[in-house]
């Protein structure tokens, strides 16, 4: 999710009704060797709340330190990235790595523990291996509890599949049955069915949504719905519009207007998925260099 959960995003999707965002992946080298566009991923609005900032690094003293330099912005809890399955991540030993790597992987949520205020919460988010001949899900999850995690997430997918197939959501099961623990399930939840069916399945204490919510962040209010029993929320094409147009304003309130008009196509991508022309139309958005162009030709298409 890196590059698309930035504080616009944050913001859209909090409007909708998630109830905690989580930083993009920030590297704890980049923090401490105090890299401006690193600690940039650290900052966040009081409306983002609670908000937890999302750390990756393979050495214990490092991730440690950068731990320590993350509280000076104030996030509601760290959680640590063990299931990153992005290449030049795991060639750090970080990320998904750290899965085969245990003896390392207690050791880092030992020591940034160790360091944390006592009632200061630490997560950590993993996959269910490093391929499928090496499950060990249960005994990371079991030593992260052990370690001092508060809570943990489980991507129920291996390294390996990165995000090919489907993730076994009979991992998270078997997770929470073992630990004590808050368990959070996460991958695959696109839909308000989803969501209703991983609670039922795996008991889990919350879900998580990663790229469900891309191009759908009203995905939340509607999940939320579901849960309280009320009636199913229809989002119209000017809810979408409007929502769209005030994702490109929030980014413009952060970042320059040419960064805006690179970085937003990707975003778009999501949100014009299923409109008519949806293809011809992105090639449009992406040979315009302006936010009022973008802004027009999304207009006429939702409309």
């Amino acid at each position: 999710m890196a590059g698309y959960t930035d504080r616009p995003f944050r913001q859209i999707c909090i409007e909708w009704g998630a109830d905690v965002v989580v930083s993009e992946m920030v590297s704890a080298d980049g923090i401490i060797h105090k890299q401006r566009q690193t600690l940039a991923y650290l900052h966040f609005t009081e409306e983002e709340r609670p908000f937890g900032a999302q750390l990756f690094g393979s050495d214990p003293m490092v991730m440690t330190r950068a731990a320590e330099a993350a509280l000076i912005y104030k996030p509601d809890f760290i959680d640590i990235n063990m299931g990153c399955p992005v290449k030049k991540v795991i060639k750090r030993r970080a990320g998904g790595a750290l899965m085969h790597d245990l003896t390392r992987a207690i050791e880092i949520v030992k020591a940034i523990r160790q360091a944390l205020p006592d009632d200061f919460p630490l997560s950590v988010k993993f996959r269910s291996g490093t391929d499928i001949s090496h499950l060990n899900y249960l005994d990371f999850g079991l030593a992260m509890q052990d370690a001092g995690a508060d809570f943990v997430t489980l991507h129920p997918r291996t390294v390996k599949q990165i995000f090919s197939g489907m993730s076994n959501w009979e991992h998270i099961r078997l997770l929470k049955q073992h630990l004590s623990i808050p368990v959070i399930g996460n991958g695959d939840i696109k839909n308000v069915e989803d969501a209703l069916q991983m609670l039922s399945e795996t008991g889990c204490d919350s879900i998580m949504l990663g790229r469900g919510a891309l191009g759908q962040p009203w995905v939340f209010k509607q999940i939320k719905a579901a849960l309280n029993q009320e009636s199913c929320v229809e989002i119209s094409s000017e809810d979408k519009l409007d929502t769209v147009i005030k994702h490109i304003d929030h980014a413009l309130e952060v970042k320059p207007e040419r960064l805006v008009v690179k970085e937003v196509r990707s975003q778009l991508c999501f949100y014009t998925k299923g409109i008519s022309g949806s293809a011809k139309l992105r090639d449009a958005i992406n040979h315009t260099e302006s936010i009022t162009g973008i802004k027009k030709l999304l207009t006429d298409a939702f409309r």
